[in-house]
């Protein structure tokens, strides 16, 4: 009878394979996207999940390059914040700790004169 050692359990890497948001940052963001595709302002978005940023796009059309991109960079939690709204320049709109206040600088947009 041969004893062999047993096979170690592969150790949990540090940082994550890929960054992405959870169920509650995407019911926020989905339902903001919900009600400007009902006002007409938006038509298309793409997800993009890296290793160190998620990123959610904002698209008037879908050829074109992002109105808006919002993204989570879990690396900036305890600097400026993990959330950030960047607009089609480069420009950063909004940067936060908490999403639904960022996405704040976004619902603006839905606030229009009554003719």
């Amino acid at each position: 009878m041969t004893l062999q050692s047993p096979t170690p359990f592969p150790q949990p890497s540090a940082a994550p394979a890929q960054t992405a948001f959870d169920r509650s940052e995407l019911a926020a963001i989905l339902s903001l996207y919900g009600r400007m595709v009902a006002a007409a302002e938006w038509r298309d978005y793409a997800m993009s999940f890296l290793r160190d940023v998620a990123v959610f796009s904002v698209f008037r059309r879908a050829a074109e390059t992002p109105l808006y991109r919002i993204e989570k960079r879990p690396a900036l939690r305890a600097r400026q914040g993990q959330y950030a709204v960047i607009g089609m320049d480069g420009q950063i709109l909004k940067r936060g700790q908490d999403l639904a206040q960022v996405l704040r600088v976004l619902e603006r947009k839905l606030i229009r004169p009554v003719e």
